[in-house]
């Protein structure tokens, strides 16, 4: 059903709207339903068409009753029922009960007319795609922000709640004000002048461990450390990386005081990220001291089995490095990019697997049929040629001979440009929101620690 739409002014503010028919259609077959103010004439049987609607349960009142548990009024001699809800999201819904288009709109906050759709009846999956996606994606941002601000609150005691507890507050005063203070240092560096400090002092290890682990990795010091042997240079990094670790250890200990809660503390990924890189110089430690003391009954397969974890452990301290994103905005933005945009990624890795299966075959069959060079000795060991083709890599190291080989591999290139570049879009968008919503939520902390200071 499409019927025809007229409008036609009358006194006031208000304005008619109606569906087929004459304008002066009879009240008994349609309804004046006035919404903030704008009266719409709509046929009854266009609102039977929608029964569980609440403009389609109108039309099954019995009693006046009924019909004010629906509308916020009703004037029973012209047959109007009032509405105090938003006039533009329902002008949406009536272009949907007449034409079966429901859109967002651009004037109005998603949420807004999600919850225009739940107080009228309509159900979001008769939004057209492109706007369900984009409320799919706004309902995904608030719960996030809901989650923030839970976690916030339980790590962040409220000032107000402060004041509530009048005696208890008193007499904690001292203890309340230090742990503030405290939380205050390790976690906004833009509360003053000891967290600007703290947090530069943080960074400095950080570069100072990344230049340790770089300089451990040099020949020399690892035949020094094959042979058992430690210079001086060997011992000065040893030093550097426990003062390192001595600072980081200090810095999480500072956290976990300062915390509410010790359990969503330790849930928190960039704590997970700080335990994974702290443990391993203790174990390592441990381990060293142990194989020293073992080192006379130890066999030689025990002792390489040593050196393996050894290496393996010094490897972690790569983590270190991930400890910037307390600091820095773009690391920040990037771990929350990624953690929206799950479902992106996952196409991404879905679209590149299934190509895989398509080319590698192909190419393995056009290249052991014609190729002059077996380099395609089967169909898994194709799999990486395909990888890295369709990623645009390209390192040379399996290339296809024959002209249909090449044919498939124009195609694969092809595809693998498109398909890699149909998320990227909404990676990138995402991108952008996350950075300004971290960017904003920075500059009312700095307002906010800048009021306090006044104060």
């Amino acid at each position: 059903m499409n019927p025809s739409r007229k409008r036609t002014s009358i006194k006031g503010n208000r304005e008619v709207f109606g569906w087929g028919g004459d304008e002066t259609l009879s009240t008994d077959n349609t309804a004046i339903i006035n919404v903030g103010g704008i009266r719409y004439r709509i046929p009854w049987s266009t609102l039977e068409e929608f029964p569980l609607t609440r403009l389609g349960k109108l039309h099954n009142c019995s009693s006046a009753e009924e019909i004010l548990d629906l509308c916020d009024d009703y004037d029973a001699r012209c047959n109007e029922f009032f509405f105090d809800r938003s006039p533009s999201a329902f002008r949406s819904i009536v272009t949907f009960m007449a034409a079966g288009k429901l859109r967002l709109l651009r004037e109005m906050c998603a949420l807004s007319f999600q919850e225009e759709l739940l107080y009228w009846g309509v159900e979001e999956a008769s939004l057209e795609w492109c706007c369900l996606r984009k409320l799919r994606y706004r309902q995904e941002e608030q719960r996030e922000h809901m989650r923030q601000e839970e976690e916030d609150t339980e790590l962040v005691l409220p000032q107000s709640c402060e004041e509530a507890r009048g005696a208890r507050a008193q007499q904690e005063g001292l203890l309340a004000g230090c742990m503030r203070q405290l939380r205050d240092m390790v976690e906004n560096p833009h509360s003053g002048l000891p967290g600007k400090i703290f947090a530069f002092l943080s960074v400095v290890f950080v570069v100072i461990t990344a230049v340790t682990l770089c300089t451990s990795t040099m020949p020399d010091l690892r035949e020094e450390e094959e042979r058992g042997e430690c210079s001086q240079r060997c011992y000065n990094i040893f030093v550097l990386e426990t003062v390192c670790v001595g600072w980081f250890s200090f810095e999480f200990l500072l956290r976990f005081i300062q915390t509410q809660d010790k359990c969503i503390f330790l849930r928190t990924p960039l704590n997970i990220i700080d335990i994974v890189a702290i443990l391993p110089y203790y174990i390592t430690l441990i381990v060293d001291s142990v194989s020293v003391s073992n080192r006379p009954t130890a066999s030689g397969n025990n002792l390489e089995k040593v050196g393996l974890v050894l290496r393996v452990l010094r490897a972690l301290r790569i983590f270190y490095v991930m400890r910037l994103a307390r600091h820095s905005l773009g690391l920040q933005t990037l771990g929350l990019t990624i953690r929206r945009c799950t479902r992106e990624f996952g196409l991404v890795l879905l679209f590149l697997c299934v190509a895989m299966a398509l080319f590698s075959p192909l190419v393995f069959l056009a290249e052991s049929e014609m190729g002059a060079k077996q380099e395609f000795t089967s169909i898994p060991g194709s799999y990486w040629w395909a990888v890295i083709s369709m990623t645009t890599v390209g390192y040379g190291d399996m290339v296809p001979r024959s002209i249909p080989g090449q044919v498939v591999a124009l195609s694969g290139i092809l595809s693998g440009i498109l398909l890699m570049a149909f998320p990227v879009t909404s990676i990138f968008h995402t991108f952008s929101r996350s950075y300004l919503e971290l960017k904003e939520e920075e500059s009312r902390a700095k307002s906010q620690n800048s009021e306090d200071s006044g104060l």
